[in-house]
This record gives structure tokens, sequence and C-alpha cells, in this order.
């Protein structure tokens, strides 16, 4: 299974162009390990004591952004969120769910969402982003 997960990993690398370096492998096995939408510092804690500096982790998250391999789920009281691309096209992002009593976000993968077909004069869609809110199931 771990030789799996690596070689999922450096498939992604690989397929973004960006080289395989630590930080990088550990930030995707973080990413996919947690199955929702991460802040950076979340990132950083769940790196534990090898971790490089925040720094490194935030230049590598941005990277991995600018490659297409990671996208900036949302923004949610001041921090931002990060996930693989990889259930996202350019334009729409699966929906998310924060819950307002535990304060988890979950995917909502299965849950699709029309895409904008309009905007006011002046306006232009670039990119659709839906965040849900209400009570997860642990505390409806």
């Amino acid at each position: 299974m771990k030789s799996q997960l690596k070689e999922r990993i450096d498939n992604l690398l690989d397929s973004a162009k960006l080289k395989r370096t630590g930080p990088r492998r550990t930030i995707l096995e973080i990413l996919l390990a947690g199955n929702r939408p991460q802040t950076a510092d979340e990132i950083v804690s769940a790196m534990g004591n090898t971790r490089p500096n925040k720094v490194t982790v935030y230049r590598t998250l941005e990277n991995m952004v600018v490659s297409g391999l990671v996208h900036k789920a949302f923004v949610g009281e001041r921090s931002q969120y990060y996930e693989l691309a990889d259930k996202c096209t350019e334009h729409q992002c699966h929906p998310h769910f924060v819950c307002t009593g535990c304060g988890r976000t979950s995917c909502m993968h299965d849950v699709s969402v029309s895409m904008a077909t309009s905007a006011p004069a002046g306006f232009v869609i670039q990119r659709q982003q839906v965040r849900l809110e209400g009570l997860c199931p642990e505390c409806a």
C-alpha cells in the first residue's frame, strides 16, 4: 500500500512537471490522507518534527497551485484551504460543506451544482466555488 501511495504521489508530481522533493511528497501525502481541504497550518502541524520551515511549506503550496496540482479551495476565517485539484475542473470546484457546529469541512464530490451562466454587465466569471453550511451528521 505504501508503495502505491508513493507511486501515485510521484505520478502527480511528474504530471505537474514538478521535482520529487521531500516537502512536496509529504504535502501531497497529507492532502491525500486528509480527504478534505486543509490550511497551511494544518499541513505544517501534520508534518510533525521533520517539517521544513513554514515559509518552505507556503512556497511549496504556491508552486503546486501554479502548476495546477493543488488549488485553493476557499478562504475561511482568514485561512486559505488547499486540496488536490484532481476532482475539479478549471472553471468549477466541487462543493464543500462546512459544519457550523464543529467547524469541520467536508468535500461533497457527489453533489452537483450548475455552473453560473450569466453575470451582471462588466463581470466575467472565471471560476465557481460553492460552500455549503449547516450541521454535519455528528452535530445534527
